[in-house]
Order: C-alpha cells, then structure tokens, then sequence
C-alpha cells in the first residue's frame, strides 16, 4: 500500500471517543478510503487492521448492531444485545472485544441456523445465519472499513446493499431501458447463490483490493465458521456467506461483480456501446445491445436485440457465474419478451398497450406473491380465534400496510391497494362479527353515524389505515445524481 498522507486517520493507538465524535472519525477514515481507491484503481490496501479494531469503528459497528430489528436474537452463545448492554456494559464489551481482536485471539463462532419462510407465500424455506453478538460487531467494523473501498470499483448497475441505492432504483432503470427498446429480458435465477460462492474464488476477489493480511484471515475466519443446525450438529461451511451475516451481503456483491464488469465492458469508454452513436451501428448492422440490472442476487439482462441474442447471453452468464461456484436455475431462469411481462423484486414489469389507445409503455404493477403475503399475514392477525385486543391488532396492521404500501406506491397500483382496502377493513368485520357475536344489524348499529355514515374502523385512539388513501406517483429515474455517502467536500 502507498504511505498515507498526512491527513490520514487516527488508527489503533487513538483514544475512546463519544459516539457523536465516533461517527465522525469513521466518516473521515471512510471518505479517505473511498477517494484513495477511486484514484488509483490498481491499489491494494495496506495496514486496515487497525482501522478496523480502532475504538470508534467499534462504537459505530455496536451502534449499528444495536440498531438492527434482530439485535435480540442470539447466537449460539445466547447473547443479546440487551444482555450486553444490561449485564457486561458495552464499554467493556468493546474493550474486550478490541483487545481480542487486536492481540489475534479472536475466534468467530459458529453460526446458528434457523429455517425461515421465503417471501411471496410460496410455502418454501430458507436457510438464515445468526451470528455472535461479538461476531455481529466485528463484522460491522469490517464492512465499515471494506465497503468504501470495494464501492469504488462497483459498476453502477448493481442496486442492492448499496447505500443510497434501493429496490427503487434498479425497477426505474428497467422501466427506461424497456422504453428505449431494450425489450427481451434474461429473467435469470441463481441457485441457492449465498450458499455456493467459492470461497477461494471469493478470497481472491478480495485480494484485489486488500494487501493486509489479518484482514484477509478475519474474512476467512467468518466464511469458515460453520453452522450449528437446529438440531444442534456444528457442520462445515465450505461454501457461501451465509443470510444474515452482515458482512455476508458486501461479499456476494464482491462476488457477483465479476458479472456486472463482464457484461458491461463494452459500455466502457472506448467500448462497441460506450456512446448513443455506436449503439445505433450496432443495431444497424444487425448486432445487439444489453444491459444488466442487479439487486443482490437477482438480476436482469435487458435486450435491444432478437431472442436469439439472449440465448448467446444465457451462456455467457453460465460461464462467467462457474469459477466463483454458482450456476442458473434451470427452472426458473427464462428468456421472455417484456409484452409477456416478468416479476422482480416484488413488481411485476410488462410493456403493453395503454387502454383506449394504440401506443405501447412499459408498466410497473405490483406482483402477484406479495399480495398473497400481505394478505396471509393480515389473515393471521385477524383469525377468529385470536383473543389479542383490538386496538394492538389494529396497531400492528397499521404498520405491516405502511410498509407495504410505501414500498409499492410507485407502481401503477391503484386498484390494487382499493382491493386491499376491501380485504382488510372485511377481515376485521368479520373477526369482530365472530368475536362479539354481533349480527350483521348490531355491528352496524356500533359503526355508522345516525343518519348511517360509516364510521373508521378504530380502537384506543388508533383509525385502521386506508391503504387507498396513499398517493401513487412515479419514481424517477436518478442514475448518475444517486449520491455517493463517502463523498464529500471538506476532507479536514
């Protein structure tokens, strides 16, 4: 690694810090970080160690942690963040923990397997990992250090675990490309794709950036921890980062770069589709032009083009995906026209023809899977043999359609969220119906006006949410103006 310049930041040596003064330091160390790689792509980084055992990397990793909704779950050890805070104290939790990383007797432990149902209702499970609250902490402190570096060298069409990056972003670049003609789609599927990267491919990814030795043995510690199964085996972990680890998502994007820069080397300055100009030769002469889309481990290959282009691309993606041990679903990875329509990260994406016209845009509506599984989560807040009080029930659906509906409201989703409106406010009727026994009469009687206007559904002072009253608008394209969090003015 190149010296540092004299600004460079505090490391090992530097005294504790407040959390205010913590968050401050680790914003300097990772500007620094971010603009030293961004100069000098070919650079490998040096002495890290320090900076990632360094009391404030500590206390921002611990905030972080504490912060996360699964700060009380424990790991196979049984501690929570709660019992750190009300048992040890995090002050010398730290110190401990910074000792023992500093000294090298820090050891991960195993991490502790719980099957959780995939998202969308199908019915399927999948595997999460949760590690050690220390191991929690120490893997924070390593992507505080690491993702400023490896940001870098990310090409911008990667959306997820990206800061400032979001679902958002990556179905508004779909929704552009589709309208410029980018029309058949690479749906593609990578199976089981945390559970099977190659660790020896994945570590020398890593060794592209990194020069500092125990942070390389760190990361490996953390890929060979094992699992402890919920039966209680320990069993080797000799491939993937596993779900729920933190630094686990900045690897597989690691990984899954070698994608991104493949298929995007010919939009390179310099390259066949680097400009406008040299696209339209392309399509002119007969050859195709393509994109990805990523977020995580879902992607999209987007086709200005014939079908049989993206069959050539199907295999290009295979061969590029096996030395770092992962391969496409055969079942659900697909070629289709965007007329057919495709599901993405919860969106349903289909060009078609505007009703009442004959002109053809690209829509984005809301998926059929989560509207399933909005609709069994509020089915199960609402059975009729549930005895929790109204206003908790009213409460907790409140939130989940908060969520939700904050999530999709840039879809074209109007009539969706009417129909959720109607599913919500009829399961609660009839749970209440069943609940008090009240016949249809008397449940009017408790909810109408005198001169028979419905009344909101509510209890202890909380209205049921209208789904229906949320504002739909579209979501802009930000491309180039999405901000970089380690970019900033002053450097002082």
């Amino acid at each position: 690694m190149k010296p540092a310049p004299q600004d460079a930041p505090p490391n090992g040596g530097a005294p504790s810090a407040t959390s205010l003064e913590a968050f401050g330091r680790v914003a300097e160390m990772q500007t620094k970080l971010h603009r030293w790689a961004a100069a000098d792509p070919g650079r490998r980084f040096d002495d890290l160690f320090n900076l990632v055992h360094d009391p404030a990397t500590l206390i921002v990793a611990f905030t972080r942690v504490a912060g996360n909704r699964g700060a009380n779950t424990a790991g196979v050890d049984g501690v929570t963040v709660s019992d750190v805070e009300a048992r040890l104290g995090v002050p010398g939790f730290l110190d401990d923990l910074r000792s023992a990383v500093k000294d090298g007797s820090f050891r991960p432990l195993p991490v502790r397997e719980r099957m959780i149902p995939k998202p969308g209702g199908s019915g399927k499970l999948r595997r999460l990992g949760i590690p050690t609250v220390a191991d929690r902490v120490v893997q924070a402190a390593l992507k505080l250090m690491l993702e400023p570096i490896f940001e870098a060298d990310f090409v911008p069409v990667s959306h997820g675990f990206w800061p400032r990056r979001r679902a958002q972003d990556a179905i508004a670049d779909i929704h552009r490309l589709g309208t410029r003609g980018y029309r058949w789609v690479l749906d593609a599927d990578i199976e089981a794709c945390f559970d099977s990267i190659d660790h020896t491919a994945l570590m020398d990814l890593v060794r592209r950036r990194v020069k500092d030795k125990r942070i390389l043995a760190l990361v490996k510690a953390f890929l060979k921890a094992g699992v402890m199964t919920e039966t209680g085996r320990i069993r080797d972990s000799d491939t993937g980062t596993p779900q729920g680890g933190i630094l686990s998502p900045l690897l597989a994007n690691i990984a899954l770069s070698v994608l991104d820069e493949h298929l995007m080397v010919p939009w390179r300055p310099g390259g066949t589709m680097d400009r406008t100009s040299r696209r339209h030769s392309r399509r002119a002469h007969g050859l195709p032009t393509w994109r990805i889309v990523r977020y995580a481990d879902d992607f999209v290959v987007l086709v200005h083009g014939q079908q049989a282009d993206v069959g050539t691309l199907r295999e290009d993606v295979a061969h590029v995906l096996a030395p770092i041990g992962l391969r496409l679903s055969p079942a659900k990875t697909r070629v289709v026209h965007m007329s057919d329509g495709f599901d993405l990260l919860g969106f349903r994406i289909q060009w078609k023809r505007k009703r009442g016209t004959n002109k053809w845009y690209v829509y984005t509506f809301i998926a059929d899977r989560p509207f399933r599984a909005i609709k069994a989560k509020i089915r199960a807040l609402t059975h009729r043999v549930s005895q929790a009080s109204m206003g908790t029930v009213i409460g907790r659906i409140n939130q989940i359609l908060r969520g939700w509906t904050n999530y999709f409201r840039h879809a074209v989703c109007k009539h969706t969220l009417n129909r959720l409106r109607h599913f919500v406010e009829w399961r609660l009727i009839r749970w209440l119906r069943k609940r008090h026994r009240w016949k249809w009469g008397q449940f009017r009687r408790r909810f109408t006006t005198p001169n028979g206007r419905w009344l909101p559904i509510a209890a202890d002072g909380i209205v049921l949410f209208n789904p229906a009253a949320v504002t739909v608008t579209r979501y802009r394209y930000r491309g180039q103006t999405i901000p970089n969090p380690y970019l900033r003015t002053n450097h002082a």
